[in-house]
């Protein structure tokens, strides 16, 4: 019997993908995905598109976020949320809260940039910015390679924009209890994001892990498009370590630009329970 596909981590056009949201349904319907979720950063105007397209195409469809937590010293993780009411007030709320710092920091970023002289950043991000409000990272990591500093966004984030580099500013997002709070509110499960990114030493993740679930968290991100096998591996003891259900995302931007495509990542260890199977 073939294995179940389902893909729970991708992001369109609007944060900071490529592919709009139906594209992007589109794209997971060729690939063979068989539940997808769209999941992009601290926005949900893209799932109603999204879901209307999975339905005329038959697949499978959960609403997805990411949100950006702060955690620890000036350290970002991610939690995604799935299946949850995208109309849920206090969710809606807190998202739009989160954004509001966005350009903010999009203008300081700039400002370390123009130190090293990458003049004009803040602009030329914009260029690529779907919605200004949602301005990211990633959106100045596509300009500064048009500018010939890198030859692909990981390079740019490699020698750029991660912490302890020229263009890197310290920001204040969501708590970790805002975010449980927000997802559980709306009927939603709480999954820590792709855990092997994270500059955290081995004790400072199990004690993240530990509030995690501490606060109703459920799951964590044992398959991701940046994950090796021996990621695999160490996620996997994590879920069962902690109790955890296990997700499964490509955290797919676009074409060129991600580690892998849509639904083509590695299947779940077979003795994790999926998170799929207690999704509405």
């Amino acid at each position: 019997m073939e294995a179940f596909n389902a893909d729970l981590h991708c992001h369109s056009t609007v944060s900071d993908g490529l592919l709009s949201p139906t594209d992007m349904v589109r794209r997971a319907h060729s690939n063979g995905v068989d539940l997808l979720a769209l999941t992009d950063h601290d926005e949900i105007g893209g799932l109603e598109a999204a879901a209307a397209m999975a339905g005329e195409l038959g697949m499978r469809f959960v609403n997805g976020v990411e949100i950006s937590v702060s955690w620890g010293d000036d350290q970002t993780v991610h939690i995604l949320g799935l299946g949850f009411d995208r109309q849920f007030t206090p969710l809606v709320q807190g998202l739009a809260n989160v954004r509001g710092g966005r350009d903010s920091r999009a203008r300081r970023i700039a400002a370390e940039l123009d130190k090293v002289a990458i003049r004009g950043a803040y602009e030329g991000a914009l260029k690529y910015v779907g919605n200004p409000a949602l301005i990211s990272r990633s959106h100045f990591a596509r300009y500064i390679v048009e500018l010939g500093h890198a030859k692909d966004v990981k390079g740019v984030f490699d020698w750029w924009l991660a912490k302890g580099k020229p263009g890197h500013v310290q920001h204040t997002w969501a708590t970790m209890e805002d975010a449980v709070r927000w997802i559980h509110g709306a009927g939603g499960i709480a999954v820590v994001a792709h855990p092997g990114r994270y500059r955290l030493a081995r004790a400072e993740l199990a004690r993240m892990l530990a509030m995690f679930k501490d606060l109703g968290g459920g799951g964590i991100e044992v398959v991701s498009g940046s994950n090796n096998e021996e990621h695999i591996r160490d996620h996997a003891h994590l879920a069962r370590h902690h109790g955890f259900l296990a997700s499964r995302g490509s955290d797919f931007h676009g074409p060129g630009e991600s580690w892998i495509d849509l639904g083509r990542m590695p299947q779940l260890p077979d003795d994790l329970t999926p998170v799929w199977t207690k999704l509405h």
